[in-house]
């Protein structure tokens, strides 16, 4: 077997047509990364469940930073319990034949870029399963320019690791314990956290209500549909408040009188400056497909 091994990553991950980093991973573009920062959780998690990706997101983790918004690129990795043969056969491959340096978790540091977020399965392993402390909660800061980590496992050093700028840490549990009896069998691979399915290369949301790993393929789609819907909410508050229309009537398939109506004050909102990239011909279209086209205040539904 071969660590981070390109023809895997490649077949792994075909659906991405984009750019990749050199040893096949995909390169969500940074303008889309950008975005998710803006966007909830559940704005996110809407289009993937109806595109029938239903394991993509955990919310059982403690954070560093409860607060602070984590967005990045997956670099993953698979821990298991330590079994002498297979330890010994792949950190000395690893080490001879890969030229790799120190233990397992070195290695997935040393392959982070900026814009990254580590994301390791430790199989909740906790004491002995520290995979970062301070010293290596600085390298992953210093590597990725503000990415982060989600470990399903354990942290330690948590004080420093709390003082280190530019990063998040999602992680299971603490303890004092260095990291030990447990061995490393892949490197960008596909990787469980909890409920969720992480590949190399997924977008990383982290929230102070959990993670969701957004497939590169559909990050783009995944954050235009998200933007979409977070501009309406503002709109169809706005309206509430008013009360113009009703809460049925903003829940529901929208008639086209209330698309220009939206359409209007989209224009010309100041509120809207940021969602000016997003384009509406497709919901104009169904609307207007649509056979009962009363005006919205006339709807009750």
């Amino acid at each position: 077997m071969k660590f981070d091994n390109p023809e895997d990553i490649l077949q792994l991950t075909s659906l991405w047509k984009g750019e990749r980093f050199p040893n096949g991973r995909p390169k969500v573009p940074t303008d889309i990364l950008q975005r998710f920062k803006n966007i909830t959780l559940e704005e996110a998690w809407g289009p993937l469940w109806h595109h029938g990706y239903h394991f993509q997101f955990e919310g059982d983790f403690k954070v560093v930073r409860p607060n602070q918004i984590m967005v990045g690129r997956a670099v993953t990795a698979i821990m298991v319990p330590q079994r002498p043969d297979l330890h010994e056969t792949l950190l000395k491959y690893g080490h001879e034949q890969e030229g790799r340096k120190g233990f397992f978790n070195q290695w997935v540091i040393d392959a982070l870029e900026e814009e990254d977020v580590i994301v390791v399965d430790m199989f909740d392993k906790i004491h002995k399963g520290t995979f970062l402390g301070g010293n290596l909660g600085t390298a992953i800061a210093s590597r990725t320019k503000g990415g982060g980590a989600v470990i399903w496992g354990g942290i330690r050093d948590n004080q420093q690791v709390e003082e280190i700028e530019d990063i998040n840490v999602f992680y299971r549990g603490s303890d004092p314990t260095a990291i030990a009896e447990v061995t490393m069998v892949g490197i960008n691979v596909p990787t469980r956290i909890g409920k969720a399915i992480c590949l190399p290369g997924d977008v990383v949301l982290g929230t102070p209500y959990g993670v969701i790993f957004i497939p590169p393929h559909l990050a783009e789609h995944t954050v235009t549909l998200a933007e979409k819907s977070q501009v309406r909410d503002i709109f169809g508050f706005i309206r509430l408040k008013e009360g113009k229309y009703t809460g049925a009537q903003i829940d529901a398939g929208w008639p086209l009188s209330l698309w220009e109506d939206f359409l209007e004050w989209f224009k010309d909102s100041e509120q809207t400056q940021k969602y000016r990239h997003l384009t509406w011909d497709q919901e104009l279209v169904e609307a207007q497909n649509r056979k009962d086209d009363r005006p919205a205040s006339d709807v009750r539904l």
